[in-house]
């Protein structure tokens, strides 16, 4: 291995593992110095060190007999919005402080299941409503490109361990583009799967018509790989898909009819909405969107132009669905089961306002409110209910750009990682940014974002791909694609 072990994807750290070219332990030891290391930036909220090397040990035994797992031994990290038995789940909140689940999630437990050691667990914005990562309760996640910009959230732990080097994995969760906004701007590899193929059964809800599981990685091939591991149908999550288990790695390798060894994308038809291309959208993301598009068109893929109508309506009804759901799900948090109780209080309805006035950030505490307003008698049907039937219509419109391309591109965001607290005075300008991202997410489809470029301060850009419903292989084969012929995934932050 020419490279050091923490510059190395999950595919390159399988192989190396199962050549006896290292150890799980001998790797689990290497990366929690890294994480011990890199406590300042903010990236897990939990390392348990024994358990991981417990587990290391394990699957060092596993190697040893023989098994041929491409996960096994493999390190990596979990958004600490998924329950472990193990290991305390907060969902970046002081409202679960110290909350020890009594089962782990599908995803963990699937996972644990394939071989992977998880080290810890990951900071993020507080019930992943954030897209900064300036919203969890305990301090926020720092961008290792500049350490005095944003990391994109909500899952910008899970960004921040991957682009330092602190694991070559983790976990995520998209409910709006939590996933694949801050993959862009960290600059790595993530993806959001379509809505139903990964269980949310132990990830604890948003907005359950909208929050699915997903990964951050440095490539495509490693994306594909804890894809298959994590994905499958399962009863105990009414919104699972019915679907047989997928070889995601399987299919980002097929071969396109008529491909050819230099244009692997040869008859592969790539939508450009007109919308996503704004006047507003900064010249330096758009300059890196275009070069990565210009590649795809090296590697066969033909350029058509497509409209999505509706896409300046995203952010509206996205932001009424969104909060309507959070307020009915985080009624649970009342400080009578679990999580945080008041110390003091008269009556039962007193130590209920006292205790989520207290465990609840700000951010939470707006979206309630918007929620519960817009549920409320009189104001259901002018806001929630419209909102749900341009919900369909934005849906609609993918299908009718589906029928003259196969998948759709442009940019994750409209800049580059803005710093540290701009958007503290300005919520809605952190709403703002996810205008290109939202869309996706209210169809239920998949999407990833894939590094093509560095904008302004030297900071990450990355290239949104959306495809239709259950894609994802398509996804993969052209991000993969073009990840073999560039290198803007294997780009690491000055010093790590």
């Amino acid at each position: 291995m020419s490279a050091p072990l923490h510059h190395l994807g999950v595919a390159e750290l399988g192989r190396a593992l199962r050549a006896k070219q290292v150890s799980s332990t001998e790797l689990t030891q290497h990366l929690l110095a890294r994480v011990a290391g890199a406590k300042d930036l903010g990236a897990f909220l939990h390392v348990d060190p024994d358990l991981a090397l417990s587990r290391a040990a394990a699957a060092d035994t596993r190697l040893a007999a023989g098994e041929a797992g491409a996960l096994i031994g493999v390190p990596l990290a979990h958004k600490d919005i998924f329950v472990t038995r193990d290991m305390p789940t907060t969902a970046g909140s002081k409202m679960l402080a110290g909350y020890l689940s009594p089962f782990d999630a599908t995803v963990v437990e699937r996972l644990n299941a394939a071989g992977t050691i998880s080290l810890g667990k990951l900071n993020c914005d507080e019930f992943a409503m954030g897209s900064a990562n300036e919203n969890s309760a305990f301090f926020p996640a720092l961008n290792p490109w500049d350490r005095t910009r944003v990391p994109g959230g909500s899952s910008g732990g899970s960004a921040v361990a991957v682009a330092a080097g602190l694991v070559p994995a983790t976990t995520g969760t998209d409910t709006g583009g939590s996933i694949r906004q801050p993959a862009s701007f960290s600059g790595i590899t993530g993806i959001k799967p379509t809505y139903g193929v990964c269980s949310r059964y132990g990830m604890i809800a948003f907005a359950s018509s909208l929050d699915q599981a997903g990964v951050f990685a440095r490539s495509a091939e490693d994306c594909a790989l804890l894809l298959s591991a994590m994905s499958g149908f399962d009863e105990r999550d009414a919104t699972s898909v019915q679907q047989p288990p997928q070889d995601f790695a399987a299919q980002m390798l097929a071969v396109r009819d008529g491909a050819t060894a230099a244009q692997p994308l040869k008859g592969l038809r790539i939508g450009l909405p007109k919308e996503f291309f704004p006047a507003a959208l900064s010249a330096d993301v758009n300059g890196a969107v275009r070069a990565g598009l210009a590649e795809l068109e090296k590697l066969g893929a033909t350029l058509v132009d497509v409209s999505l109508p509706r896409t300046e309506l995203a952010i509206p009804v996205y932001y009424i669905i969104a909060p309507a759901e959070a307020s009915s799900n985080l009624s649970r948090f009342d400080g009578v089961k679990f999580g945080h109780r008041a110390k003091s209080y008269g009556n039962l309805i007193d130590m209920y306002e006292k205790t989520r006035a207290e465990g609840f950030g700000a951010e939470v505490k707006r979206r309630i409110m918007i929620g519960s307003y817009v549920l409320s008698h009189g104001y259901y049907d002018a806001y929630y209910l419209q909102a749900q039937k341009l919900r369909r219509m934005i849906a609609d419109d993918f299908q009718q750009a589906f029928q003259h391309c196969d998948l759709i591109a442009g940019p994750v965001a409209p800049t580059v990682a803005w710093k540290q607290g701009e958007g503290a005075d300005d919520p809605v300008k952190a709403y703002l940014a996810d205008i290109f991202t939202l869309p996706g997410s209210l169809a239920g489809l998949p999407g990833m974002s894939v590094p093509v470029g560095l904008g302004d301060g030297g900071m990450p850009v990355g290239l949104q791909l959306l495809g239709n419903y259950f894609k994802e292989g398509t996804l993969l084969h052209a991000a993969h694609a073009l990840q073999q012929a560039t290198d803007w995934h294997r780009q690491h932050p000055a010093g790590v």
